[in-house]
């Protein structure tokens, strides 16, 4: 006899590994537990519509914990109630999206022409923030969303070739948690806004029966961040990325090296590296503010890059796959910050202190960009040098000042960051203080 599923049993109940097993919930009539032979567990969904067997797969567990499987499913159940078949609207929607039509991305610049750019005129953000930016590559730039280029690393770019009602809420909020992980705690509620707004829209229009965002809440409160890590505390951060191995630990250096943004780091591209000229150059479509930027790569960067390994064929210099940039940023940062209380608590002991005594205030890897400017300020490097290195285009190139001031900075941004590449050699390696002199024109 069926019995009710709890969270518990769902949780302890095992593979067959001849045969896959669905067990029923009491409690839900045609809600069913699958368990693959591997071990695997999933959610379906079995019903009878016009005479024959259904089945709908709601997704898999643990993305799916059990009061979430019978929302779901009660929604596909009240849709079969109506007279609906959820299973071949299902199949019609995927034979669809092979020409394009019902896929994420194909319905967003829809939402955007027909709904934003009516009704809101900060749609352009709202674009941005899914994922589409006006491609200024054309000749005539235009408003219409059909021309405009997926940003990388949007929602667009990772989730825009799939069907529209196959996007879940365990995938949204792992989006969403990957953007505040990455320091970015204002950009990943806006995010949730903007994808709240076209899934409602998607409602509306009957595209879908529901919206993964219901019930996602926004991160975080709206504060701006001010958070700078210690010299000790950074100095344990590059201790703990060699822990790392690749392609993280890497990575973290080169964030800590150049102070440029994680997307633009974990997206370098081996043909934008010059090791002879000692340069990166970050095309304006990977670049945050869509402006062309050249990075001059210390002593120390140019050795990190020249330690890495190259595969043939291979053009990212940090990749797991070979075909696209690293990414898991959270489950990555869960380990670094372990490896970092465990080096601080080593040196603690080192130092005849009580190692239970040290924690790290909580901190996100766009930090690292702000500690890496406040670290120039303090070796004497000059603000607007600074702004030049971060890329920024506000601050003292804001305005009427960014349109009549053409300097390159290349001369002042390579010292600058070579004083800062000398400095970070001398924290993590405990040398005698060497800094490189700064000329006047980098001081200011």
């Amino acid at each position: 006899m069926a019995k009710a599923l709890t969270a518990q049993s769902v949780e302890k109940f095992k593979a067959d590994p001849l045969n896959r097993r669905e067990i029923p919930d009491a409690l839900l009539t045609g809600l069913y537990l699958v368990v693959q032979p591997s071990g695997k567990k999933s959610w379906a969904v079995r019903y009878r519509a016009f005479g024959k067997p259904r089945k709908v797969t709601l997704g898999s567990y643990p993305a799916f914990e059990l009061a979430e499987a019978r929302s779901e499913a009660q929604s596909v159940l009240r849709r079969v109630a109506k007279g609906e078949d959820p299973a071949t609207a299902k199949k019609i929607a995927k034979r669809k999206s092979l020409d394009g039509e019902g896929t994420v991305q194909a319905i967003a610049r829809t939402f955007i022409a027909r709904h934003a750019q009516r009704h809101n005129r900060g749609w352009r953000d709202t674009a941005r923030q899914i994922g589409l930016a006006p491609n200024k590559a054309l000749e005539e730039p235009s408003d219409d969303p059909k021309t405009f280029k997926v940003i990388p690393e949007s929602f667009l770019a990772l989730q825009g070739h799939r069907q529209i009602g196959d996007i879940t809420r365990a995938e949204i909020i792992a989006h969403i948690d990957d953007i505040y992980d990455g320091g970015k705690p204002i950009a990943a509620n806006r995010t949730l806004a903007a994808l709240k707004r076209l899934f409602s829209w998607c409602v509306e229009r009957d595209l879908i029966p529901s919206s993964p965002c219901d019930r996602v809440k926004a991160p975080s409160a709206e504060q701006s961040r001010d958070r700078i890590l210690t010299d000790a505390e950074l100095q344990a951060v590059w201790k703990a990325s060699e822990g790392l191995g690749w392609p993280f630990g890497p990575m973290v250096q080169m964030l800590v090296l150049t102070g440029q943004r994680r997307n633009e780091v974990s997206g370098m591209r081996w043909e934008e590296i010059d090791l002879k000229g000692k340069l990166w150059s970050l095309p304006r479509e990977r670049a945050k503010n869509d402006q062309p930027h050249s990075v001059p790569l210390s002593a120390p960067a140019i050795e990190l890059l020249e330690s890495l390994p190259r595969i043939e064929g291979q053009d990212f210099v940090f990749s797991t796959t070979g075909t696209t940039p690293v990414s898991g940023f959270s489950r990555m940062k869960r380990g670094l910050d372990a490896k970092v209380v465990a080096a601080l608590r080593e040196e603690a002991e080192e130092r005849k202190e009580d190692p239970a005594q040290v924690s790290v205030a909580d901190w996100w890897l766009h930090d690292l960009r702000r500690t890496c400017a406040s670290g120039m300020a303090r070796i004497g490097i000059n603000l607007p040098v600074i702004e030049k290195v971060l890329n920024h285009v506000s601050g003292s190139f804001a305005g009427i000042v960014g349109v009549y001031q053409r300097h390159s900075f290349d001369d002042e941004k390579r010292a600058a960051l070579d004083a800062w590449g000398n400095f970070i050699l001398t924290l993590v390696d405990d040398r005698p203080s060497n800094v490189i002199p700064i000329s006047a024109k980098v001081l200011g």
